[in-house]
């Protein structure tokens, strides 16, 4: 698993948007998600339906960005890896939790096991900028 800097772990943890890049029959499809940074795995909430998951059942490669734009100003982090779908388990329910603490929309429309799953990414490799401390 890869080792994020201190500079990436406080700008992965400090925001909650991110955009999503899937695959399908080399057509591209990138989606705005929320996510969680926790021990070095970005986690993702996402719904069966959507075209996002329906690529990742044929092809488990992603990249997520994450950034801040601001003019003169970006900072960013670009991760490549593959993704484990978490449907049930003690797995999910630890995820779950974050999410429900973190997010409000979860806490008003709140799901179980089975009914959305959540993504795992894990990260091959990474690149960021931008996030020199200052």
């Amino acid at each position: 698993m890869l080792k994020y800097s201190q500079d990436e772990i406080k700008f992965l943890e400090s925001l909650e948007e991110a955009r999503l890049a899937t695959c399908n029959k080399d057509i591209p499809h990138v989606k705005p998600v929320s996510y969680i940074f926790h021990k070095d795995l970005i986690l993702v909430a996402t719904d069966y339906e959507t075209r996002s998951f329906q690529n990742i059942k044929k092809n488990q490669n992603v990249a997520i960005v994450i950034d801040c734009y601001k003019p003169d100003k970006h900072k960013a982090v670009c991760i490549q890896g593959k993704v484990k779908v978490i449907e049930n388990g003690e797995e999910f329910e630890a995820i779950y939790q974050k999410f429900f603490k973190k997010f409000k929309w979860v806490r008003d429309d709140p799901w179980r096991e089975n009914e959305a799953p959540f993504l795992k990414i894990i990260a091959a490799n990474k690149t960021s900028w931008g996030l020199d401390g200052k």
